[in-house]
């Protein structure tokens, strides 16, 4: 490992198209978002691992000492009672898996994370973490997401680049991410609003997965529906191909459209992203509708160019 300190940064991420259907081969729009998270890595004259958790208030959210035994040992008697440690000496323990030489010195470290965003917003505080601790180990970040949190992987191509990306997944091969400059002329219309709780995405998938409607028309539908948004130069015409994608993925998991069970006197189009039922959805609007959704009790409102990287 390098001896001097050195910080590594992963941005954060949004999925604005091809919920759920991403898992099954659909080609999803994702936007890395200026909000991500920093790793600096510290090497101390211990033997033992200080970690240090800051969230967007500069405030400890999460501390915690790890010896190098905690992460060698697989003795499920010392795993430590704490949730965000367990997880972390998962990650930990994934990484060495993938690179026996990572941490096999016992060089003590002190580690520091930053995020600039709220860990509830759903804007990736794991995936950013996960990302950064490939770079730090000098592994793939793909191969260390699939041995600790699964998911599609979108979330990590948005860590690694700065610009838009579609994604899609292939059978035995790694992911295809292609670069896109999604800056829709009407991107001054377009709006992310926070609905004010975390939603757990294993629990999205799995009920997407047990229904298990997806079918090849169905993925070939939101293939185009991506491709038509990226090139997308109207705003009706963007809001009439988000009520289309809302409508074929609420067939897929059986849930009503969220503009339909929150906002249905709302005057524009409003799509979930990612899992739906919390974290942020997208808004298209004439007009700006921070009014509207601050009377609703949702505070949260960020415009695209705030928003996007």
């Amino acid at each position: 490992m390098n001896p001097q300190p050195t910080t590594y940064r992963s941005n954060g991420k949004l999925l604005i198209t091809a919920e759920y259907a991403v898992l099954d081969g659909a080609k999803a729009l994702a936007i890395p978002t200026k909000y991500g998270q920093s790793l600096l890595v510290e090497p101390n004259d211990s033997n033992v691992i200080n970690w240090k958790s800051y969230n967007e208030l500069n405030e400890v959210w999460f501390e915690c000492r790890i010896s190098f035994n905690e992460i060698t040992v697989t003795d499920e008697k010392s795993q430590p009672n704490n949730d965000v440690k367990e997880r972390l000496l998962q990650i930990l323990k994934a990484t060495q898996s993938l690179n026996p030489e990572f941490l096999a010195s016992n060089q003590g470290y002190d580690i520091t994370t930053h995020q600039d965003f709220n860990r509830l917003w759903g804007l990736g505080t794991s995936s950013t973490l996960i990302n950064n601790i490939a770079d730090w180990a000098n592994v793939d970040a793909y191969q260390l997401l699939k041995k600790t949190f699964c998911g599609s992987g979108y979330d990590i191509a948005c860590a690694q680049n700065n610009t838009s990306i579609t994604f899609q997944l292939q059978l035995e091969q790694k992911p295809l991410v292609t670069l896109v400059d999604f800056q829709p002329t009407f991107k001054h219309h377009l709006y992310f609003v926070y609905l004010n709780q975390k939603q757990n995405s294993r629990d999205g998938i799995s009920a997407y997965k047990t229904l298990g409607k997806i079918d090849a028309d169905i993925i070939a539908e939101i293939n185009a529906i991506t491709e038509d948004m990226i090139t997308c130069t109207s705003l009706s015409e963007f809001k009439n191909l988000i009520e289309i994608h809302e409508k074929i993925i609420s067939n897929l998991i059986e849930q009503d459209p969220i503009k339909t069970r929150l906002f249905p006197d709302f005057k524009g189009a409003i799509k979930s992203l990612g899992a739906w039922g919390g974290d942020f959805v997208l808004v298209a609007a004439k007009t700006n509708p921070t009014a509207y959704f601050n009377a609703k009790g949702f505070d949260t409102v960020i415009s695209y160019k705030d928003m996007l990287l």
